[in-house]
């Protein structure tokens, strides 16, 4: 790509009942399509029509009633390679990436999985590669719990080794099929890997023919020094969730330097942070939807407190109520009602964690502290147990926030949190892609068929045809 224009990646995050905690009680919205397998057929053609590089497709390998409240679409739903192969049926160009924790799988079973994934779907399959902070899964697998960061990422760094292995195991003219001849494979070209590592005695050859793609499309999330250098050394495609533009460019510059220590450019890596999107016509509309959502999430008890901890969707955890908004601003609130207005007192009082509460409402609502439109006691409830970056607005205003982190290297593209389906989907692509692509930022075509044609990636030779390792060891 070295020369060339860069180009704008999307992605969406598939969850049936959308990514915001209420999101299922929306007008419009559908409670009852995580079972349902033409709805999420439907949406994924909404995202291929505007042509999306890849759905994505997330996985919990445990439950708990309690996510009925704090996050239902991941309490229960289908298992992703299941869904992403009757995906793969109904349409024909988007990626589609689907969750598997090596924790929990063997290596033989991914690589058959994500290969036979990638054939079915003529080259679109990409492993979404997760370690696991769901402690839970661990008694679902016969383990006395939850390994430790340390070991769960020694285990995934040979665990990655032994797939890509495994789809190299076939050389792409492995088979002749040779009528005339007798001769249906050239037994020459096919490997076993012979693998002996420190967690994994694996020999192969893999019982699937080389991916489409030759090495299927890999992604990873994370943040942890860990987490860094396995989405440098091996990913494509990386998920971030950074909260500013700040400390978004500096994961974006720290993961490149480290991709090239690798020899691999920085065109050959995309960073796409999660940003949940509320698009209207006009801003005033855009925060009216914004407002609608979070009024439909229940408060707790007033007086309740819990320490900052990930729970579900709602981000650090916090209790949804005054009693947690005092944590914050270091302030005693729990005396106000919640729609009254905040005083400048109050915001003057308040701690520096509490005044970038203030700074986010009022980006994301226009509401300011005595303001024609002031901020309220619940606008700050809301504020705290937000789980992930929002932007509010009108298309263009959506696209500026999109074009400025794009261009100011925070990120490669997004992957985005749709609030409520298929509404947010449906807004989003007739809203904002359109100015995106009016922009010159966003494709108006695809230019090929493959995930790897999406990311503008050259298919890789085979180690054993080629003679040399994918991936260089750091220089």
């Amino acid at each position: 790509m070295s020369g060339t224009r860069r180009e704008l990646h999307l992605g969406l995050m598939f969850w049936a009942t959308g990514t915001h905690t209420a999101g299922w009680r929306y007008p419009g919205a559908r409670a009852d399509g995580a079972f349902d397998i033409e709805f999420i057929q439907e949406v994924t053609r909404l995202v291929e029509a505007a042509k999306f590089d890849f759905l994505f497709l997330g996985d919990r390998l445990a439950t708990d009633p309690a996510l009925a409240k704090t996050n239902p679409a991941q309490m229960s739903r289908m298992e992703p390679f299941t869904v992403a192969s009757a995906i793969a049926a109904a349409t024909s160009h988007i990626g589609i990436a689907v969750t598997a924790n090596p924790t929990y799988y063997d290596p033989y079973t991914v690589a058959r999985l994500t290969a036979s994934l990638d054939h079915l779907s003529r080259g679109r399959a990409a492993w979404n590669l997760v370690t696991g902070a769901d402690g839970a899964a661990a008694y679902n697998f016969g383990r006395d719990g939850h390994w430790d960061t340390e070991k769960r990422y020694d285990w995934a760094d040979e665990f990655v080794d032994v797939v890509r292995a495994l789809w190299d195991s076939w050389e792409d003219d492995a088979f002749t099929r040779d009528k005339t001849g007798g001769r249906y494979i050239d037994e020459s070209k096919l490997h076993t890997i012979d693998h002996v590592g420190e967690h994994f005695s694996v020999k192969g050859p893999l019982n699937v023919a080389r991916p489409p793609q030759g090495q299927v499309i890999l992604l990873h999330a994370g943040t942890s020094d860990r987490s860094r250098e396995l989405g440098a050394r091996e990913a494509d495609v990386i998920f971030a969730g950074q909260p500013d533009l700040e400390s978004a460019k500096e994961y974006y510059a720290d993961v490149k330097a480290r991709a090239a220590r690798y020899g691999r450019t920085a065109d050959e890596i995309q960073i796409l942070p999660g940003l949940s999107v509320v698009v209207a016509p006009t801003t005033g509309e855009a925060v009216q939807i914004y407002d609608r959502l979070n009024s439909l999430v229940p408060l707790d008890p007033a007086h309740e407190t819990v320490d900052s901890v990930r729970f579900g969707g709602l981000g650090q955890g916090l209790k949804r109520n005054l009693a947690s908004v005092s944590q914050v601003l270091e302030l005693d609130v729990t005396g106000y009602g919640i729609d009254d207005p905040v005083s400048r007192e109050v915001f003057d009082s308040s701690a520096p964690a509490g005044r970038k509460v203030f700074a986010g409402i009022t980006e994301t609502t226009r509401r300011t502290v005595e303001g024609a439109a002031p901020i309220t006691y619940f606008d700050l409830i809301n504020a705290i147990t937000v789980g992930s970056r929002t932007v509010v607005g009108n298309p263009v205003e959506v696209a500026d926030h999109i074009q400025r982190w794009f261009e100011e290297g925070a990120a490669d593209g997004f992957n985005i949190f749709p609030d409520f389906v298929p509404g947010s989907v449906q807004a989003f692509t007739e809203l904002v892609v359109p100015e995106l692509q009016r922009r010159g930022l966003f494709r108006t075509e695809y230019a090929g068929t493959t995930f790897r044609d999406h990311l503008s990636l050259g298919r890789p030779g085979n180690r054993h045809s080629d003679r040399r390792p994918l991936l260089s060891e750091p220089n």
